[in-house]
């Protein structure tokens, strides 16, 4: 069988993601903090893996759930407190919290263009205000939810130390609001900087398959 250069593409991406992946399963420091932080990432990989050949994404789509699984990988295995190189720059710059954690919601951001196309692709919307207005709205109600769980994991009888590491707040009672912000800035930014990449890869998606279309196409 002959693969495009887009399966190239992705598969190379998928070996890497698996090998982060499989890394971070050695000693992680926190073995239950670990499952509930790669829980998600493992989900959605196993869905876009299993839909490859019936609901093929843009490169970039599965770029950015590459570089979100990879980043959610490297937080369960160190706990999102205590990431080396963050640890690193909040002694470097004498800042009171390892940010590993805050970056990460940030980049998390970039997870709104994922939505953008499935909008694009499974919904009567097109490009324009509504579109980014629910796509961002979609990817801050995903965040909160993930807010949510954090804090009921916190009521579970028996919550220990592995709950407060998978909390992640460091001692800051804002850390939940501070999370969803830098979430509504990364999405932001990503849709101000990704989406006319987008709407080519979009364009050219369209032309050379048979997959599931941009409405505008």
């Amino acid at each position: 069988m002959v693969l495009d250069k887009g399966t190239k593409v992705n598969i190379f991406l998928l070996l890497i993601v698996t090998v982060v992946f499989i890394w971070s399963v050695f000693k992680p420091a926190e073995l239950l903090t670990w499952v509930a932080e790669v829980s998600p990432a493992v989900v959605v990989l196993i869905i876009v893996t299993a839909t490859y050949n019936k609901f093929r994404l843009t490169s970039l789509s599965y770029f950015i759930i590459a570089i979100l699984s990879i980043l959610t990988f490297i937080g369960g295995h160190y706990t999102y407190a205590e990431v080396p190189l963050f640890n690193w720059i909040k002694d470097e710059f004498d800042l009171n919290r390892n940010h590993y954690d805050r970056f990460g919601h940030f980049l998390k951001g970039l997870g709104v263009i994922v939505i953008r196309e499935l909008l694009l692709r499974q919904t009567p919307l097109t490009k324009g205000p509504w579109l980014v207005g629910i796509a961002t709205s979609i990817m801050l109600a995903i965040a909160a939810l993930y807010e949510i769980i954090e804090w009921l994991s916190t009521k579970l009888p028996n919550a220990g130390q592995g709950t407060k590491d998978f909390l992640g707040m460091q001692g800051d009672i804002w850390d939940a609001q501070w999370d969803m912000s830098l979430v509504f800035i990364g999405s932001i930014l990503s849709l101000l900087i990704f989406s006319k990449l987008h709407d080519t890869l979009l364009i050219k998606l369209n032309r050379n398959s048979t997959y599931p279309k941009n409405r505008e196409s």
